[in-house]
């Protein structure tokens, strides 16, 4: 018998041509999966870029006005939310405490010191996606504003932010994950003047845990 022959030119490139298509489609697959991915990433992790950052807490100072980038404004459309104008005030976000340790419903937290000039602010407890926890049959107070808030002869504050409940400042707490601290500091200069100016803001001190 002859020996068995190879595979012809034609036989060759038949095979090539059928695995084109396949590559076409796999490195199609790959951008656009990868792409997507990466916007996404993106999207959720916008609010890292250009923060101003005080101590636990972080503003986006450009992401409700037109300076806000293309991914920024993306984000806003994805959000949903109404957020302040850039005359109207600065929300700060706070995920740690003053020592670089996540915020948990389980803890107990002091909230101490004063906040930058502003007409009013109010301080409120949400999980990570900054919703409240209130319900319409919650009567626990969930957040407080500046115009109840008790303060020192120098005018400095401290509230108690826990389960159980408190004489004086108290926000109620009680969540079985992460949570955060939003700040909204209504008709403030900091609000245009972020960058350029010394802000000073509470600190943010673990106190226990659980029953510890």
């Amino acid at each position: 018998m002859p020996p068995p022959r190879g595979r012809s030119n034609r036989e060759r490139t038949g095979v090539s041509l059928l695995k084109l298509p396949f590559l076409v489609a796999l490195a199609l697959a790959i951008a656009f999966s990868g792409g997507i991915a990466s916007s996404r990433y993106a999207l959720d992790h916008v609010r890292r870029f250009d923060a101003l950052k005080i101590g636990p807490w972080e503003a986006w100072p450009d992401l409700q006005t037109v300076r806000a980038d293309p991914y920024e404004l993306a984000y806003r459309a994805r959000e949903g939310r109404i957020l302040l104008g850039e005359a109207e005030g600065l929300a700060f976000t706070a995920t740690t405490d003053s020592d670089g340790e996540g915020l948990s419903g389980r803890c107990r937290y002091i909230i101490a010191g004063t906040t930058p000039a502003a007409r009013l602010w109010t301080l409120r407890v949400a999980d990570r996606q900054g919703r409240p926890f209130a319900t319409r049959t919650d009567v626990l107070p969930r957040a407080l504003h500046s115009h109840d808030v008790l303060r020192d002869s120098e005018g400095s504050f401290r509230i108690l932010v826990s389960r159980e409940a408190q004489a004086g400042n108290w926000i109620a707490l009680d969540h079985a994950g992460p949570v955060e601290f939003v700040l909204t500091l209504f008709d403030t200069p900091a609000a245009g003047n972020a960058g350029l100016i010394k802000l000073a803001m509470p600190t943010i001190r673990r106190i226990g845990c659980g029953d510890a």
